[in-house]
């Protein structure tokens, strides 16, 4: 791991602005209460495998990526990985450390070269005292990630596992709003996030394609051929 600190009259001040302007908790602020955060801001960069925190560790800043992606998991006692979300562009994690000392449940891991803007606990509760609106865009993306969750294992208790395919593929094309998505993760991780295996996500992505309702294309992207169709699965 790079890591480069930048405090009060810092020079790196328009990369971490960047930083900060993209992720909407944040966003909403006028200019100069943007360049007051990121004066706070401190810039960590992580190379493709490496943890940007693991399981057992404080839990003590919040971590909003700039560039790249990064994966949140969880180990079961028996090794086995439980991938929890793809942090991409924009996203942040660790906020429950606002509020208590706290260690992480979870790992976090550089899907590829990656940079992260982080804040200590410290200054961000002192935003969020200074800045309400922070707090309400906090809680705001604490709802949508339960509603997910919940979404999530709801589907893996009750749903076949070619709805869970579908369901999946079809919230990737309305989030892009586009007939043609990129899988964000490799088989292995869309398994895991699934609650099923690599051999059964390849097995069923042939059927899709047998059954004239998606086509595969170069480059880890899929063309939605059959929305209702696969809505209906």
């Amino acid at each position: 791991m790079t890591e480069v600190t930048c405090g009060h009259g810092c020079s790196h001040g328009l990369s971490e602005k960047s930083c900060i302007s993209r992720v909407p908790i944040f966003n909403h602020l006028e200019e100069d209460k943007m360049e007051e955060i990121s004066a706070l801001i401190e810039s960590l960069s992580y190379r493709k495998g490496e943890l940007v925190y693991q399981a057992g560790e404080t839990s003590d800043a919040l971590y909003i990526i700039s560039q790249g992606r990064v994966k949140i998991y969880r180990l079961s006692e028996q090794g086995k990985e439980q991938l929890l979300r793809i942090l991409q562009p924009g996203d942040f994690t660790g906020e429950l450390a606002l509020f208590n000392e706290k260690v992480h449940d979870s790992y976090g891991e550089a899907l590829e070269d990656t940079r992260i803007c982080s804040i200590r606990r410290e200054d961000l509760q002192k935003l969020l005292l200074k800045y309400p609106t922070i707090s309400m865009e906090i809680l705001s993306e604490f709802s949508k990630r339960l509603d997910a969750q919940e979404k999530q294992t709801a589907a893996i208790g009750t749903e076949k596992v070619e709805t869970r395919i579908a369901l999946y593929l079809l919230d990737l094309m309305e989030k892009n709003q586009e007939e043609i998505i990129t899988l964000p993760m490799m088989k292995k991780d869309l398994a895991s996030l699934l609650g099923t295996t690599p051999e059964t996500i390849s097995r069923k992505f042939l059927e899709f394609e047998e059954k004239g309702l998606m086509a595969s294309l170069p480059q880890n992207r899929i063309r939605i051929l059959q929305k209702e169709a696969l809505r209906n699965l």
